[in-house]
């Protein structure tokens, strides 16, 4: 019997990465990670992929920016899950070039890899809003805590008709892999589509102060440590429960036929619209104690507002409703509890 080709997933030991791969595996593919496990809690997140996937999950321990690795991985994969990056604003600053390698000229590498098959395999980007820019055209007004358009029409969210503006070397690198991967679709025919994620959280999260910051709030009330605020603290966020970004990926590859050469912006909606300082009054309630804030001047290229639109991807992909925050901010609370996690 000839050997079952593998799903790739690069960046599969991150946190949306395992959870992607669980799923792929429970549901019965075998499945290759490729994973530099440069990001905090990757080695943890593999091995508890191995523990219960041993015959399904293979590894390949590479940099995304690898040929070579790209071209061994890629040969037989049925479909690929791109979600290895650079993921800090902060870190883009401070290593530009890297943040391009890493992102950029990753993808591209990955995408003639692909484009060297003779057949033409799926492949799935991992976006980010951060490509539409700090949004500073959009005029705002406080409410309850919270930054709000004053526009009634914004109040449904971005859309993909939505100009993309890069900001940031991070927002560069990432609008270029973004575009890259479209056009791959248009110029050389591989179906390719591309998620514009908001802010995804849920467990396997290793929260840090640069990236997964539901995770690292909740994770330092736990610990009974402060939490720093960049600006205010009344940017607004639309949060995405994992467990539908994961729904939303298979969807994306199940449809392929249909979405393919397309983007979507992907998060929790309006709904699912909460500020920092909300999310925070939330964690007080949920840990019975007052979680103590600092603040610390704006971000550059922080959005003070983001919020998608999700009605085109919930259309083209047919995904159900998303968990209400509050129910997934509890979910979270019980997975850190039954860890026994706290800040690291």
């Amino acid at each position: 019997m000839a050997p079952r080709r593998p799903v790739l997933v690069t960046g599969g030991a991150g946190f949306i990465g395992c959870n992607l791969v669980d799923r792929l595996a429970a549901g019965g593919h075998d499945v290759l990670v490729l994973d530099s496990l440069a990001r905090v809690g990757a080695e943890s997140n593999l091995d508890w992929l191995r523990c219960r996937h041993p015959r399904r999950i293979s590894v390949a321990i590479a940099d995304i920016r690898d040929a070579d690795a790209l071209a061994q991985t890629t040969h037989d994969a049925v479909a690929v899950f791109h979600l290895a990056a650079q993921v800090a604003v902060t870190t883009s600053l401070a290593a530009p070039f890297e943040d391009f390698a890493v992102n950029a000229l990753g993808t591209v590498t990955l995408l003639e890899a692909l484009r060297r098959r003779a057949e033409k395999v799926p492949l799935i980007l991992a976006s980010t809003n951060k490509v539409y820019g700090d949004l500073s055209d959009i005029t705002l007004a406080l409410e309850d805590d919270a930054w709000r358009p004053v526009d009634p029409r914004l109040r449904r969210g971005i859309d993909e008709s939505r100009p993309v503006s890069f900001h940031t070397p991070y927002g560069c690198s990432k609008g270029a892999a973004d575009q890259y991967v479209l056009d791959w679709a248009r110029s050389f025919g591989i179906p390719t589509t591309v998620l514009r994620m908001s802010c995804i959280y849920g467990t396997r999260q290793h929260g840090t102060e640069d990236q997964g910051w539901v995770a690292h709030f909740l994770l330092r009330a736990r610990a009974g440590e402060p939490v720093t605020l960049y600006g205010d603290g009344r940017q607004v966020r639309d949060v995405l429960y994992i467990d539908d970004a994961v729904a939303a990926y298979l969807a994306a590859w199940r449809r392929i036929g249909s979405v393919a050469g397309r983007a979507f912006n992907l998060g929790g909606g309006p709904a699912n619209a909460v500020s920092l300082r909300q999310m925070l009054a939330a964690i007080a309630r949920l840990t019975g104690r007052p979680v103590v804030s600092r603040f610390a001047p704006w971000r550059p290229g922080d959005q003070r507002w983001f919020v998608t639109d999700t009605t085109r991807v919930t259309a083209a992909l047919d995904l159900p409703q998303p968990l209400p925050w509050q129910q997934g901010l509890a979910r979270l609370a019980d997975a850190f509890a039954a860890e026994g996690r706290a800040a690291a």
